[in-house]
């Protein structure tokens, strides 16, 4: 059994306080190749496909498609606020090592 991955209620609020589903706009998840590791993580507002993987949470969306949802089986994606910014990231258990940057990581 595939475990989806979780949302946390901080990222649906900041998905929340940005408006994204009053624009009929998720956040999509994404995992393509590439990146400094091997894999990176695609996350931007787009609107759902009839074949994504939908999680909702205080009247937001973030959708997986399919060819991505194995890689982010079990992960947690998340918002964070620091120094350096704030952002959405993705604390994901497939990966056995990631770059300094949070979106490239390998398997």
């Amino acid at each position: 059994m595939h475990l989806p991955p979780k949302v946390t209620d901080r990222a649906f609020t900041r998905l929340q306080e940005i408006g994204a589903g009053d624009q009929g706009q998720a956040l999509r998840v994404a995992v393509e190749g590439g990146g400094c590791s091997g894999f990176q993580y695609e996350i931007k507002l787009d609107a759902p496909e009839a074949e994504d993987l939908v999680l909702e949470g205080h009247g937001q969306r973030v959708v997986v498609d399919p060819v991505s949802l194995p890689f982010l089986e079990g992960a947690v994606i998340d918002f964070t606020e620091e120094l350096i910014g704030a952002r959405f990231v993705i604390e994901n258990p497939n990966a056995t090592s990631s770059c300094g940057c949070g979106t490239s990581f390998s398997m």
